[in-house]
């Protein structure tokens, strides 16, 4: 049996930071990750990176060819071709990082808990490892949830957001199942690349933790992109045809039956942490009712010495809470031990639609459901001169602030470039600033932040 400091199971981006800095402490560190394909984790291989590809390829095609399908199926395989080369690349800078240094081990294969220090690795070729490790870290990541709707196993028309991903073919007709945020972004990334799209919700509000402006907002963006939207969709069953695929469905308000018919089904009912080979119990490992691993605000498992970090342990999926999560358990290892899950608030998040949607803090709904004195703002995003130049002028900005203090207490941006400003909102708020920070604040010009002088003069 070999014996290392850390045995980290998944090659995930909290994972692989945590394995170089222990490295670099003369660690000796073993990396299990069950597929070569999925070296860096989610973000890397059928997340992050390859969706926000290909919604830059997709912005691109249809300033091009809108309208123009054939052109537009030819421009799609070509994106996929240069999303596939980039994701090879990091795959293999990932790859490389670890191989080249001497304090780490990669195995390739299945992990499972023997005990609470012992993991077992089921290799491709069905050959079995036994690791003993002084620390253990899981960090496995999520995968995506299956709905009990009746003929999704049977069908060969349906797909999950990372396997449609590595199809070369456009549809021409997308149905999506799901209006979360994956859900959002494939939507936008395949009608802009000439899709007819339609967007199925089970829910009977749209993007139900968003203020109703914005989603309105966001509505009335979609519909310019032809996104057809329907809620109240409760899924019966799928079957394929001599066309593609057929839904059926019924009304959640009324009953009513109804079917929908498209070239191919992506399934984007969220994403669920993966923990099912784990054997967690054989380590006295405790998970929640979703399956993910529960732990304290530095990141332990109800096991002694070990860790779960990233999708694994469940809330947000976020690739930069798995970053920040690296970072707390270093702290807890090597630093002063102050570092928690619950002293990083606030946290922004960000949707790549087209304009896309970010927000930070609390809503309108839930600032007045609180009791807060508050005054709103909102501004059209058609104001901002960048938006001209960039030729994105749907959406609207949105802030809240408390009318006592003059903190800020939530923004939303939907607007292009939204991802990068909530930044600069996010560290006012984190480091206690007035809106008169940023109301006062010199930004450059043209740029979409300086949409945020205005937003603020408003109060």
């Amino acid at each position: 049996m070999k014996q290392y400091d850390a045995i980290i199971i998944g090659f995930g981006k909290g994972g692989k930071l945590l394995a170089a800095e222990l490295a670099g402490r003369n660690w000796k560190v073993a990396i299990i990750e069950r597929s070569p394909k999925m070296y860096g984790g989610t973000c890397v291989n059928v997340g992050c990176i390859p969706t926000k590809t290909l919604i830059h390829e997709a912005r691109h095609t249809e300033r091009l060819y809108q309208n123009d399908f054939e052109n537009q199926s030819k421009q799609y395989k070509l994106a996929v071709r240069r999303k596939d080369k980039l994701v090879s690349y990091l795959r293999e800078m990932n790859f490389v990082s670890v191989k080249t240094n001497s304090n780490i081990t990669l195995y390739n294969g299945t992990a499972t808990f023997v005990s609470d220090n012992v993991v077992k690795i089921v290799s491709p070729q069905e050959k079995e490892i036994l690791l003993k490790g002084k620390e253990i870290f899981i960090n496995t990541g999520s995968i995506p949830i299956l709905p009990d709707v009746g003929g999704i196993n049977e069908s060969k028309h349906i797909y999950t957001s990372e396997t449609l991903l590595q199809e070369s073919k456009l549809p021409a007709r997308l149905l999506i199942l799901g209006a979360g945020a994956i859900g959002l972004e494939f939507a936008t990334i395949y009608a802009s690349f000439g899709s007819k799209v339609i967007l199925l919700e089970a829910g009977n509000r749209f993007i139900p933790n968003t203020d109703r402006d914005i989603a309105e907002s966001m509505l009335d963006s979609l519909k310019r992109k032809h996104i057809e939207v329907r809620l109240n969709v409760h899924s019966q069953s799928v079957f394929d045809t001599a066309d593609g695929i057929t839904l059926t469905y019924t009304n959640g308000s009324d009953g009513t039956p109804y079917f929908v018919e498209g070239d191919a089904l992506l399934l984007a009912t969220g994403r669920r942490p993966r923990t099912d080979e784990l054997d967690l119990h054989a380590a006295g490992i405790q998970t929640d009712a979703r399956g993910a691993i529960i732990v304290n605000e530095q990141l332990h498992t109800t096991s002694p010495h070990i860790w779960a970090l990233g999708d694994v342990r469940g809330g947000a999926l976020f690739d930069y809470l798995s970053i920040d999560d690296y970072r707390i358990i270093s702290n807890q290892l090597f630093g002063d031990k102050k570092r928690r899950t619950d002293d990083r608030s606030p946290v922004p998040f960000a949707i790549f639609t087209d304009p896309p949607l970010a927000h930070v803090g609390i809503t309108e709904e839930e600032a007045v459901k609180h009791g807060y004195s508050i005054q709103v703002s909102r501004l059209p995003a058609a104001l901002i001169p960048r938006t001209r130049t960039l030729q994105s002028i749907d959406g609207m900005m949105k802030a809240v602030i408390d009318t006592h203090t003059g903190c800020i207490l939530g923004c939303t941006l939907l607007c292009v470039d939204a991802p990068e400003v909530i930044n600069m909102v996010t560290m006012a708020m984190k480091t206690g600033q007035s809106y008169s920070f940023l109301r006062d604040f010199i930004f450059t010009h043209p740029s979409v932040s300086e949409g945020l002088n205005s937003l603020f003069k408003a109060f």
